[in-house]
């Protein structure tokens, strides 16, 4: 039986390629650690940077080009909904997503946070699998609201702001079907969830959603959900429909 060589560097590579870059920024020692004790347990997570303020997570984004940043809300200097906007806003940071981390269910920051740019939240006391699926599918591109902060706790901050004037201009670049879809997904359905409402295969819905976050420039799902309640696609506390 002969023996088995050691992966070469192009292996070695490939396997690095497949990992999630992760920075960290919160302003505990204890809680950063802690979560990057537990992303390290598996191979496809690494932490390449931690930041105890919102300057830091800045500055560790724009050194690191990371895939997707934990982000605590409220940390000294600029907070986390800053640094999220400054991230989203910047065209060099344009593949980074940005998780953010809230101790409470309803937070007045989480609208906020989808609004300046986040692709979800999540609860700090989230189990260990659940958080590491959470960062699989946030830097895979995909929004994710946190399960226990559920779709009402964003229509009640949605109630506070009247839709934008200029809601139906920014509709009129979406056909019947994407609007459609979009509601859907701000109603929380996934794509396999809108294809049996719409008689559709999943994929088909999925490119719709691509189409109608491409045309409003929404970087994922979660800004589909905000702009479908900013234009006044959705109402808070309705399924969907056109703005009146």
């Amino acid at each position: 039986m002969t023996e088995q060589e050691p992966p070469g560097p192009e292996a070695a590579e490939a396997v690095e390629a497949k990992r999630v870059r992760i920075v960290l920024a919160d302003d505990q020692t204890v809680v950063r650690a802690g979560f990057r004790a537990l992303l390290e347990l598996t191979e496809d997570l690494v932490v390449v940077a931690e930041a105890a303020d919102g300057v830091q997570s800045v500055e560790a984004v724009r050194m690191t080009r990371p895939d997707l940043v934990l982000m605590d809300i409220r940390m000294p200097g600029i907070d986390g909904l800053e640094a999220t906007r400054r991230i989203a806003a910047d065209p060099a940071l344009d593949g980074v997503r940005v998780l953010i981390l809230t101790t409470f269910e309803i937070d007045s920051y989480v609208f906020e946070a989808l609004r300046s740019g986040a692709a979800g939240f999540l609860l700090k006391d989230v189990e260990p699998d659940e958080l590491r699926a959470a960062i699989r599918t946030v830097s895979a591109g995909q929004g994710l609201l946190a399960p226990a902060v559920t779709r009402r706790t964003i229509e009640e901050f949605a109630r506070l702001a009247a839709p934008e004037a200029a809601g139906a201009e920014r509709l009129g670049a979406l056909t019947d079907r994407e609007r459609e879809v979009m509601a859907l997904v701000a109603a929380g359905l996934t794509n396999e969830e809108i294809g049996r409402e719409l008689l559709m295969s999943q994929y088909t819905a999925k490119t719709h959603v691509h189409r109608a976050m491409t045309k409003l420039g929404a970087r994922d799902r979660a800004q589909l959900v905000v702009f479908a309640y900013e234009t006044g696609l959705v109402r808070a506390g309705g399924r969907g429909g056109a703005p009146a």
